[in-house]
């Protein structure tokens, strides 16, 4: 059947099954806290960003705002799968997929996850960037400082993943070591699921631009953020339409 889709379906060797009911299994647990989740976010009970999920809603605002922006990255994962391939995104595309990547880097610097990183207790008197910072003080690095720091960035409000392209070999990678802004962390306490949360990241993004073309009623998004938090004041609504063949919608199930 990967050679011939219209014998899908057919289930020759049972192993068809046995896979769609494993996936049913591994989604078995998750489906209920997603449905949650957009239940909240319809209802208003939840505005504030406060995880990968919230993060993307955010950035998918950004691009339907920049239709450029939007056909940049799908142009990108139709040259690297091919728009009439009979596949989906998958991770072995992702090392060649640096625009969709910047645009999620920039994401995490302008819309960070947290406002503030988790807090340390230095050990011992210290000297960063000319500041004694004294045993026993508490440090909290500032998301929101970081990423939008005019010292750091050009024009820090402005949404533009190409400020992220052009590395020394090419590639874009969502960790941000030199600490520029914060998305995994970084050092001995940084994020342990670096990897598998850049395949997470970049996978969800490349599979909702691959699969559907992106709409709002008004013709743009409000970007203005709520007071004291982090999050748009209002939220998002956004029209998918399919662009790829049906059967590969199903196969999803």
């Amino acid at each position: 059947s990967d050679y011939f889709p219209g014998l899908r379906g057919w289930n020759f060797d049972g192993k068809e099954k046995i896979v769609k009911e494993a996936d049913k299994a591994i989604k078995a647990p998750q489906n209920p806290i997603i449905d949650e989740r957009i239940r909240q976010w319809r209802s208003g009970e939840r505005k504030e960003i406060d995880d990968l999920i919230d993060v993307f809603v955010t950035l998918k605002d950004e691009l339907i705002n920049q239709p450029d922006l939007m056909r940049k990255a799908t142009g990108e994962i139709d040259r690297v799968v091919g728009k009439d391939s009979p596949r989906l995104v998958q991770e072995s595309d992702i090392e060649k997929l640096n625009y969709v990547k910047a645009c999620i880097r920039e994401a995490f610097r302008l819309h960070p996850v947290f406002p503030f990183n988790v807090p340390h207790v230095s050990t011992h008197d210290t000297v960063v960037a000319g500041y004694l910072i004294p045993k026993g003080s508490h440090a909290l690095l500032s998301r929101y400082g970081l990423g939008r720091n005019p010292k750091v960035w050009t024009d820090p409000l402005r949404f533009d993943p190409e400020r992220h392209m052009g590395g020394d070999d090419g590639e874009v990678v969502l960790a941000e070591h030199d600490l520029k802004f914060i998305s995994f962390s970084t050092g001995r306490r940084g994020c342990v699921g670096t990897v598998l949360g850049t395949c997470m990241a970049t996978m969800l993004l490349a599979r909702l631009l691959q699969c559907f073309t992106w709409t709002t009623p008004s013709g743009g998004v409000d970007l203005a953020e709520a007071e004291n938090e982090l999050s748009l004041a209002m939220p998002l609504v956004a029209f998918p339409e399919p662009r790829l063949a049906p059967h590969l919608y199903r196969e999803t199930n």
